[in-house]
């Protein structure tokens, strides 16, 4: 029981952080990625993959962090473009 809970917290940590870079990569906007996590653990909330405030808040944090990253990746490549426009 606790291995399962333990396996849980980690997922919860890491891959909605990475989904949201993911979607944002796909998409090539940072809110959309977001959006598509959340609906993802929004539906694994309702199919009852998830059962502690423990898993919900580690859900939220990484979301949080993940948001943060893509919009700082999305930033990032939309002044490299303007740089590069402006050199040619």
């Amino acid at each position: 029981m606790i291995d399962l809970f333990i396996t849980k917290l980690l997922l919860a940590i890491f891959a909605p952080a990475l989904l949201v870079v993911f979607f944002t990569r796909v998409t090539f906007h940072h809110v959309v990625g977001l959006v598509l996590t959340l609906s993802l653990v929004a539906a694994s909330v309702y199919a009852g993959y998830t059962h502690n405030w423990v898993l919900y808040a580690a859900d939220a944090l990484s979301l949080t962090v993940g948001f943060w990253y893509a919009k700082r990746m999305v930033e990032r490549t939309r002044e490299n473009m303007e740089e590069e426009h402006q050199v040619n």
